[in-house]
């Protein structure tokens, strides 16, 4: 039997750290082990470990922070490459783009929630809602990403919700740099907005959706 290539180790252990964030396990925005955690969980050297994180950095799927850690951004390489091209996109076109996107997800998410979607729906509401968002705070603007993200994914649709989570870095990015300018939090458009997705009316959570995009969009000049 031929010794394995550390080629293929590497190899071996970057698509074990691409399954856990393929299945969910370390989901978009969250922050994944540290390596001598890595370590542990794959059986392999500190060296191989930091070889397939820097794979998948490259593919666009996971981000270094200084001084932070090292972060979700992407799903998958297709993801990835998303990622990076919305990261140097205007902000009103990030929130056309939006508008067009959760509208339609809202309206889908009202007809197809299941009992776990609603719980979730209510929990990040009232995460979202034990902080000011219009202050910049940061677990509540991640409480407002996950709540816009969990609708997505109560719309049941994988290809949907790929796409929409290539958008969640710039997403988070455009929200930070609105609240620096704005305490507007749009507290009671969103309470409407999960409200008639868990009563199952398709329009009138398509209708808030829009109605609450369409506010912020209009803080934005028109492009000429």
């Amino acid at each position: 039997m031929q010794p394995v290539r550390r080629t293929s180790l590497i190899a071996q252990v970057t698509e074990q750290l691409r399954a856990e964030i393929r299945s969910g396990r370390w989901s978009i925005g969250s922050r994944i082990p540290t390596e001598p955690e890595l370590t542990e969980l794959t059986g392999t050297g500190r060296n191989t470990v930091r070889e397939a994180v820097q794979a998948l950095v490259h593919a666009g799927m996971l981000e270094r922070r200084q001084g932070s850690g090292t972060y979700v951004i992407a799903a998958s390489e297709v993801g990835g490459t998303l990622a990076k091209y919305f990261a140097d996109a205007e902000e009103r076109d990030v929130l056309e783009l939006r508008q067009a996107l959760d509208t339609t997800a809202a309206a889908l998410a009202a007809r197809r929630r299941d009992d776990t979607d609603i719980a979730t729906l209510r929990r990040l509401l009232t995460e979202r809602g034990e902080n000011a968002v219009g202050a910049g705070d940061i677990a509540a603007i991640t409480a407002d990403v996950q709540l816009h993200r969990a609708i997505v994914v109560a719309s049941h649709n994988a290809v949907y919700l790929e796409f929409y989570d290539s958008l969640l870095p710039t997403i988070e990015h455009v929200i930070h740099s609105r609240t620096a300018r704005s305490d507007d939090s749009y507290d009671a458009e969103h309470r409407t907005l999960v409200q008639a997705v868990i009563d199952g009316d398709a329009e009138r959570a398509a209708q808030a959706t829009r109605c609450f995009l369409g506010s912020l969009i209009a803080e934005y000049p028109e492009p000429r």
